[in-house]
């Protein structure tokens, strides 16, 4: 077992690395192929469909309890809802990446061979998941020894977690080879050309000057253009595939908070003032706080200032132990403050230690027997930072010679805190934590300060059931009246409620001052416009987090190309400028016809004449233009002192004169260029082959059914 828990500790950061890393860490699990045998008469269990193969929810279930297994393995036990969604969404990306990869696997013949995967783990050169974990953290070198001690003593593990451990860093090996391949493959089939290599050694090296003048689109009215729905419809078609569009969702809701009442209020006060003698006679004051208090008692130290509000730090550092303040009313409770004792103790702490952490393979008694010797070396005169660098668990601190600095009460363990603050400079001690045992020096204090014990009774104000069923009973006759969406906005117009809206997509989890709005933003969805949103169970209340609600779908965005209605008015506004632009150009075809150069021009249309210089094929801005790659181009192609067409850029009309060309040096040997246009081009390969299958594979997210 300490074998795998020094694997453990490596190969957990693995295992939290491989969470949510894209195609380029080539991290993808392997197909079964189960998901051929799904049934289209199954299809409510469809949770996707790629390439017109179906994913079914009980196997990517059945994936993330499998990963979540791996993740709690390596150490990671706290599987908060972020990390849990961590897990998920790795899993469904593996599971598309995997039904689009296969097949193309399949085609080439593609695959790692058993003996390939031998040599990967076991090999002059094993891959570096597997050097990661196996090369000593203090030379650096790979230990073979411990690689192949590891696998023969696998089978002896009677939890299996070895064996899972294995066999899932296996599969992430096995992944990676098969994607590097397939990859491979793509590259060799990459190369650069001499034109190609020229050309764009020409466009990084070229530079063109040039004054130019220009009309913005802005200098025509909009309604001196005229847009008619031919043009949108025209303008719709050839530009359709920029206006593809997510599902969303336009909720409009009201929410009924569960507040405390009145009653709840002085309920709570009473309860408060009538506890208050007994706390005054009470003399053990953290075991009262803990059985009466909404907050466990808080075994600290409080310094000056660091009580709350400031009249009851005042009044604690100004008064004899046993006194009781209150009640008071504070971040939704009422409180009783009881100052049970007075110390004078050092603000601060400097100190250092050396943990000897526990160990499932010794008993507690051994290790505490061992740091007991520590001790005795330490005082016999042995250099603290060399058994702390060679002998301490904490590696963090061993490499300070175990030097944690100076810090404050509360920012160690309470032993740990405690040994320090009460015990004397230059002490050397033995404690025990969580953490296992802790030879402790104390190095320095800063000087001794009064400090208190207090214990804090909280009694929450909280709403009573009553008050609850008033509130929810209010939020469900709102509901019931108001069962169309024009009486929902009348009622709130009448009784001057505030309506909320928001935008959300389908597998969105929270909409902002909401608490857990999944269940709500799942039911949006399956909701048609101007319809009430109705739960599983048909109810139009809602519970989330301490709000009760109720909302109408007011919009509905569906997967694909927007309706041209919906975006009619970009649309517009995109006719409307190229119209602009053409009466600009026409314009500026006119006046050019009798104009010898670029100043009579500019007279003639009075604007001002702006300058250039320098710029390349790829400079990203023009100076007084912004982004304009039209300039870009017609100054990379146009010839000097000659006045070009109208060039019709993004905000306007442009007219240049080149003024000067600098050609770039001649080269015979475009080898660098080449080198550096094919590392490009195989950059790209990484994401670019996977995009484009995943483009065509027609994916169809349904996770929202069920999540």
């Amino acid at each position: 077992m300490a074998t795998l828990q020094k694997i453990r500790d490596r190969f957990g950061i693995i295992v939290a690395a491989l969470i949510g890393l894209s195609l380029l860490s080539f991290i993808i699990f392997t197909g079964t192929g189960s998901n051929s045998i799904f049934s289209n008469k199954n299809k409510q269990f469809e949770v996707a469909r790629v390439a017109g193969k179906s994913i079914s929810i009980m196997d990517y279930n059945s994936r993330v309890s499998s990963l979540t297994e791996i993740y709690k393995i390596s150490g990671n036990n706290n599987m908060d809802e972020a990390t849990s969604k961590k897990v998920r969404e790795q899993v469904w990306e593996d599971m598309i990446r995997e039904n689009i990869l296969t097949p193309e696997y399949k085609k080439l013949g593609l695959d790692v061979s058993p003996d390939e995967l031998f040599d990967l783990v076991q090999g002059d050169n094993p891959h570096p998941f597997v050097r990661q974990i196996f090369t000593d953290q203090t030379t650096g070198v790979f230990n073979r020894s411990a690689l192949i001690r590891f696998l023969k003593n696998m089978e002896n593990d009677e939890t299996g977690q070895q064996k899972k451990y294995w066999l899932f860093l296996e599969k992430q090996i096995y992944n990676e080879r098969r994607i590097t391949k397939y990859l491979d493959l793509i590259k060799q089939g990459l190369f650069a050309t001499d034109f190609e290599a020229g050309e764009t050694y020409r466009e990084d090296n070229k530079k063109a000057s040039f004054r130019y003048v220009s009309q913005l689109f802005d200098v025509i009215p909009d309604t001196a253009v005229t847009v008619g729905m031919n043009d949108l419809k025209a303008y719709y078609k050839k530009h359709k595939k920029n206006y593809k569009q997510t599902a969303e969702r336009k909720i409009e809701y009201v929410t009924f908070d569960v507040v405390p009442s009145p009653k709840d209020i002085k309920l709570a006060e009473d309860w408060i003032n009538k506890i208050k003698p007994e706390f005054e006679a009470a003399e053990n004051v953290a075991e009262f706080v803990s059985l009466n208090s909404d907050v466990p008692y808080q075994d600290r130290h409080y310094a000056y200032g660091e009580l709350t509000p400031d009249t009851l730090n005042d009044i604690m550092f100004h008064t004899k132990p046993g006194f009781v303040y209150g009640p008071y009313k504070e971040e939704g409770a009422f409180k009783l403050a009881k100052l049970a004792a007075i110390d004078y103790l050092p603000d601060s702490v400097h100190a250092r230690h050396i943990l000897l952490a526990f160990d499932p393979n010794k008993t507690k008694e051994a290790i505490k027997q061992k740091a007991d010797s520590i001790k005795n070396l330490l005082e016999k005169g042995t250099d603290f930072g060399l058994l702390a660098r060679t002998l301490s668990d904490d590696k963090g601190s061993a490499q300070l010679g175990g030097d944690l600095g100076w810090f404050k009460e509360g920012m160690m363990v309470k032993p740990f805190s405690d040994a320090c603050f009460f015990g004397k400079k230059h002490d050397l001690l033995v404690v025990e934590t969580r953490f296992g045992y802790h030879v402790i020096e104390i190095l320095d204090q800063s000087k001794k300060v009064k400090k208190v014990e207090v214990g804090i009774i909280v009694r929450s104000i909280e709403p009573s059931s009553d008050t609850y069923n008033q509130i929810y009973s209010q939020a469900s006759r709102f509901a019931g009246i108001n069962n169309t969406y024009e009486k929902f906005i009348e009622d709130i117009k009448k009784n001057n409620l505030e309506k909320h809206v928001a935008v959300v997509g389908k597998n969105d989890e929270n909409i902002p001052g909401l608490e857990s709005a999944r269940p709500f933003i799942r039911a949006a969805f399956k909701t048609d416009k101007d319809k009430i949103i109705l739960s599983t169970n048909n109810q139009a209340v809602f519970e989330l987090g301490d709000k009760f609600v109720i909302g109408y779908v007011t919009h509905v965005k569906k997967e694909g190309i927007a309706p041209l209605k919906d975006v009619e008015e970009d649309i517009r506004l995109q006719v409307t400028k190229e119209k602009k632009g053409d009466a600009l150009v026409a314009a500026f075809n006119e006046k050019m016809k009798d104009v010898e150069n670029l100043d009579d021009l500019a007279s003639k249309i009075s604007v001002r004449i702006r300058e250039a210089s320098d710029i390349t094929f790829n400079s990203f801005t023009i100076p007084g233009a912004g982004i304009e790659p039209a300039l870009n181009a017609a100054a990379y192609v146009w010839p000097p002192n000659r006045l070009t067409n109208p060039v019709k850029g993004l905000n306007g009309v442009y007219v240049l004169d080149i003024t000067s060309v600098s050609e770039p040096d001649s080269v015979s040997d475009y080898s660098q260029v080449k080198a550096r246009l094919l590392a490009t081009f195989q950059t790209r390969t990484n994401y670019e082959a996977y995009n484009a299958l995943k483009e065509h594979a027609d994916i169809k997210d349904e996770r929202s059914k069920f999540f």
